[in-house]
């Protein structure tokens, strides 16, 4: 799936991309406790979109890794699509 076809509420999605920008891993309380999570822009040939990255995904990629996403869904945070990928989801990088 190309990231230009991504929608709110998509489900169970998968897509390959470039990661173009990371922040700096913060600490939020969410209902589960203190978790760090960070913000990265992942980009393809039709577009970018924001990705959040929880806990353990953080330390598995950096700028400029050409990664797989698989079983993500999809919200909208900010007025921004934004892909979620939880812990039944997959990141992986393909190449450095």
């Amino acid at each position: 799936m190309k990231i230009s076809d991504l929608k709110e509420g998509m489900s169970n999605v998968s897509i390959e991309g470039k990661i173009i920008e990371m922040s700096e891993p913060r600490s939020v309380t969410t209902r589960y406790g203190k978790r760090n999570v960070a913000d990265a822009l992942i980009e393809d040939e039709s577009g970018e979109v924001a990705l959040s990255l929880w806990e353990g995904q953080i330390k598995e990629v950096r700028v400029g890794d050409r990664v797989s996403i698989k079983g993500a869904f999809v919200t909208r945070f900010r007025e921004k699509l934004q892909v979620n990928i939880p812990k039944s989801g997959k990141i992986e990088v393909i190449s450095p």
